[in-house]
């Protein structure tokens, strides 16, 4: 099969089973493709799920009928093709309708799709969107490809101008963020390290450990991963983790560690002194844990699969410092994971009563005096200060705890990390304290 032909399949398989696209590329990515196609796969597919909804608008217009008319396969063939046209570079506009015209399997339809992409090549500069003073929303959700449910709860949580920034930012390509296991080397050695392969970063305004690229990069391709020089994890969720402070011999647990980052930075900024306790409900995942411990030399990380709504009684009451870190609905990573854009807010309630139980059970860890940071990557309030203020009101043994990340001070103790404006992940974090008795 070539490329195109793997991408429609998976496109197709996306649509009807609702299977994250990451999963399927990983699935499907063999060894008959070699380095160059895998990554054109990667880039086509998961440009083509993230643009979904402009790719429609376009295809209706330039078809001239509704998209819901439109046979599923070829729509997949048409998203295709705008995607080669209009998002990737390399391809000229001939080689792109070629491409899309011959993964159509019934003759009848290639006439369509030819006439659609011929149409689409000749007027690519002035496709239009929807009027922004007829529907802001509206324009929004198709100019930045998100689903309107959520365009409006974005617009109702931080009002027209910045919700259209936040989209903007989540649309624009992003460098890498790294953490810098410094128990090997400094971050300024690393820096040197990545200047000399001629990698552009630079040190992280928010943590003491990252270290930001300006491109995307594989990270296994990058100097000293096999040495255990760095991991990837984006310097808000760093930043969070740095609120912690253990001493020598102090017990820390992450309840939802996987894939393990927050506990190897706790673990790097403790300086692997102290004994940290990496529990995941996801036996499949519990791997990334242990074998990234390994490869950075963690010796403090322990990991098991535990179920982080329940507690391990030989550490409740005993630790001084737990992370929280718990299942959300992404809405502040859409620029990483496409499918988000496209996600149920109906859903949500699920996720909360979750999150409830997550911080309810996670608390019981601590000793007096010890600190919990609770996390998501989502910007929707009744996941983060909802949750966190429920937690309060029904744990009066706790309280919030104010603190600053770089210039930035928190609010109640929490504080939200926002891509147009910190260049991270949209990200939450609040500081809990038990109380001494």
């Amino acid at each position: 099969m070539t490329v195109y032909e793997i991408a429609l399949a998976l496109l197709n398989q996306y649509e009807v089973d609702q299977k994250y696209v990451n999963l399927s590329l990983q699935s499907h990515i063999t060894d008959v493709l070699d380095k160059e196609k895998r990554a054109r796969l990667t880039v086509l597919l998961y440009t083509t799920v993230e643009r979904k909804l402009t790719y429609d608008y376009y295809i209706s217009y330039l078809a001239e009928r509704g998209i819901a008319e439109i046979d599923l396969e070829i729509k997949n063939i048409l998203r295709l093709g705008l995607c080669m046209l209009l998002d990737m570079d390399g391809i000229p506009d001939f080689a792109a309708v070629n491409e899309a015209v011959g993964l159509v399997k019934q003759k009848s339809s290639r006439g369509f799709v030819n006439g659609v992409l011929r149409r689409a090549c000749r007027e690519k500069d002035r496709l239009p969107l929807p009027k922004p003073e007829k529907n802001f929303a509206r324009y929004l959700s198709v100019r930045y490809s998100v689903a309107l449910p959520l365009v409006r709860a974005y617009i109702e949580n931080f009002g027209e101008s910045d919700a259209e920034k936040l989209l903007s930012a989540m649309n624009t390509a992003q460098g890498l963020s790294i953490s810098v296991n410094t128990l090997k080397i400094s971050v300024d050695e690393y820096l040197k390290l990545l200047s000399e392969r001629g990698i552009s970063a630079e040190k992280s305004k928010f943590s003491d450990i990252s270290v930001r690229l300006d491109k995307s990069h594989n990270p296994k391709n990058l100097p000293g991963y096999d040495e255990g020089y760095f991991f990837v994890q984006d310097e808000a969720c760093a930043a969070a983790v740095q609120l912690l402070e253990l001493s020598v011999g102090d017990i820390a647990v992450d309840v939802c560690a996987a894939p393990g980052g927050k506990s190897f930075a706790l673990a790097v900024l403790s300086a692997d002194e102290a004994k940290i306790h990496s529990f995941d409900i996801s036996e499949a995942k519990l791997p990334l844990i242990s074998e990234g411990a390994k490869r950075l030399g963690l010796a403090s990380v322990c990991s098991l699969v535990f179920d982080a709504t329940e507690n391990r009684a030989e550490l409740v009451g005993k630790c001084q410092a737990v992370i929280c870190d718990v299942p959300c609905s992404g809405l502040g990573v859409l620029a990483k994971k496409p499918d988000l854009r496209y996600k149920d807010i109906d859903t949500l309630s699920e996720l909360t009563a979750l999150q409830a139980k997550i911080i309810s059970s996670a608390s019981n860890y601590l000793a007096p005096g010890g600190i919990m940071i609770y996390s998501t990557c989502t910007l929707n309030p009744t996941e983060n200060i909802g949750t966190v203020g429920e937690f309060l009101r029904e744990h009066t043994d706790f309280e919030a705890v104010d603190f600053k990340i770089s210039d930035e001070s928190s609010i109640g103790g929490a504080f939200t990390f926002l891509p147009h404006k910190h260049g991270t992940d949209g990200f939450f974090v609040a500081k809990l304290r038990k109380k001494q008795i």
